[in-house]
């Protein structure tokens, strides 16, 4: 039988020994390099990227929104009277005059008020008539009887006269006298009591007259109103332009001020713009407008600035000064874009997709060859539609990545595959 070596058992257990002191101290020292190793750069494919060049020059400082080209002249058509709708002539985007009848309406009782009127207003006139012919009948009847007591009193005092020089050679006696005198003055009072009522009754006559034509005057403006509210029954558009809507339906009642129609100038547009609240500061009336039709561009001016924000935004009317591109209408969608200023001498690049305006952001710098970019903090300053400026963190002619580097953002460098 074999008999086990005690001395190959323990070469073995030695050999073991040293094996695992062996294995613990690689494993030791691969640890200590692993720690010490930098992180691997990570690698992204250059192509994919958004990058822009630093430039130093003028930048212009504008807002953009979305809007719609508005008529400057819109005007509601109403309902001057009462009546029912009997006709509708016209439909939406008919042309129109501003004699083109929109709609018809009728309505008994105006036209029974109208009659009675012209009714009053004819009776009225001739009592007028009647009024001053009698009037001036009695007019003449004074006057008459004023230049009969007038002559009697030249005739009474003609005869005075001589009856005082008479008296004077003692050919009449002075009682004589007497009488043609007293008879003289009596007749000189009755003409000027005659002479009076002759002006008192042409101003009475006159007065008389002025309170019947008021009268008639004012009968004549009830028929005129009555005959502008038969009138009134067509409706007419009151304007050249396009109808934009139409209220009315056959059989409605309507009463005065319903709106029944409303007509738009076609050829007088703007463009009411809808900008962002937060970008609104700065706005101010006078400054320039580009409005794209996205068939046209069309310069303007900012003529209106709404005081009040809805739903985040401010709207801003836009006149236009340029000539409609074709197929340019009423509520057609634009995009708006208004110059603030204009920045001279500048620092600016592309707006980066993260970045606001007086921000400090962490932008990639592409390095000279291409190959790699590292990250710097970056000042931003004003900001435009598509440019904001660089106030520090970058030069002239650097080349940052403006896409969306959030996937990176525990990386200070990557690498660009080209």
């Amino acid at each position: 039988m074999d008999v086990p070596r005690k001395s190959g058992a323990r070469k073995k257990l030695i050999r073991r020994i040293i094996y695992g002191a062996i294995t613990v101290a690689a494993v030791a020292a691969i640890t200590v390099v692993v720690a010490r190793l930098e992180p691997a750069v990570m690698s992204v494919d250059g192509g994919t990227l958004y990058q822009d060049t630093v430039k130093r020059g003028e930048m212009r400082r504008q807002v953009r929104g979305l809007g719609t080209l508005v008529p400057e002249d819109i005007r509601w058509i109403p309902a001057i009277t009462q009546g029912k709708v009997e006709k509708v002539n016209v439909k939406p985007g008919n042309e129109v005059t501003p004699g083109s009848i929109l709609v018809e309406l009728s309505n008994p009782e105006a036209e029974r008020d109208a009659i009675d009127a012209e009714a009053q207003l004819r009776a009225s006139q001739a009592d007028l008539k009647a009024l001053e012919v009698r009037l001036q009948s009695q007019l003449l009847d004074q006057r008459a009887t004023a230049a009969t007591v007038k002559a009697d009193y030249v005739s009474a005092k003609y005869q005075a006269e001589v009856n005082e020089e008479l008296v004077k050679k003692q050919l009449i006696g002075e009682l004589q006298y007497k009488l043609s005198k007293v008879r003289a003055d009596e007749l000189e009072q009755r003409n000027a009591i005659e002479e009076s009522r002759l002006v008192i009754n042409a101003e009475s006559s006159r007065a008389q007259i002025a309170a019947q034509q008021a009268r008639v005057d004012q009968l004549q403006a009830t028929l005129d109103l009555r005959r502008s509210q038969i009138a009134a029954l067509k409706v007419r558009a009151g304007m050249t332009g396009v109808v934009q809507l139409v209220q009315a339906q056959v059989g409605q009642q309507v009463t005065p001020g319903t709106n029944l129609a409303r007509v738009a100038d076609p050829t007088r547009l703007k463009a009411e713009l809808r900008i962002a609240e937060t970008q609104t500061k700065d706005l101010a009336i006078g400054q320039s407008v580009e409005v794209d039709t996205r068939n046209g561009k069309i310069p303007g001016r900012v003529i209106r600035i709404d005081p009040a924000a809805q739903n985040g935004t401010v709207t801003v009317d836009a006149s236009l000064e340029g000539e409609l591109p074709k197929g340019a209408r009423p509520d057609m969608s634009v995009d708006g874009t208004i110059e603030l200023e204009r920045l001279e001498n500048i620092l600016y690049v592309s707006r980066p997709v993260h970045g606001s305006e007086n921000a400090t952001v962490g932008l990639f710098r592409v390095d000279p060859d291409g190959n790699g970019a590292v990250r710097v903090q970056v000042k931003l300053g004003r900001t435009s539609v598509n440019h904001i400026e660089i106030i520090d963190g970058l030069k002239e002619g650097d080349k940052v990545i403006l896409s969306d580097t959030s996937a990176w953002d525990s990386a200070d460098r990557i690498r660009l595959n080209r």
